[in-house]
């Protein structure tokens, strides 16, 4: 899994409990997969359309840095289907884990559009020389 994103866990992101708070971190979450999404389909009109069950395993505190790693399952026709782990950078322990985000691409009318991908494309790769 590629890890894409970090984020600083601030006092603003923190529940009474003084840890981060579930909601925060779900839309965290929401903003990577709609953006690795929108690079990885060449098109930033995409909606989420599914999120599993969630599991959180550990916590994270004020000063933690956390990592947010997006990794492709599988493409649908107009779909793209992600698993998540998010960690803390300073202990490697998973947090949460998303075992399926499923992100549609949409046509300039907001209905599904086939996007016409098969696979992981890499932005280097379609770079021309």
């Amino acid at each position: 899994m590629r890890f894409h994103t970090r984020k600083w866990v601030k006092p603003e992101d923190l529940n009474p409990n003084g840890t981060l708070f579930g909601g925060k971190l779900l839309a965290w979450i929401d903003e990577e997969a709609a953006l690795y999404t929108i690079v990885q389909l060449e098109n930033n009109r995409i909606v989420t359309k599914y999120m599993s069950e969630i599991n959180f395993m550990s916590k994270a505190v004020e000063g933690d840095v956390i990592e947010i790693g997006m990794e492709v399952k599988k493409f649908g026709r107009s779909s793209i289907t992600l698993n998540c782990e998010v960690r803390n950078m300073r202990n490697r322990e998973t947090i949460i884990t998303v075992d399926n985000i499923i992100m549609v691409n949409l046509g300039d009318d907001g209905k599904p559009k086939p996007h016409g991908k098969t696979k992981i494309e890499y932005v280097k790769d379609r770079l021309t020389n």
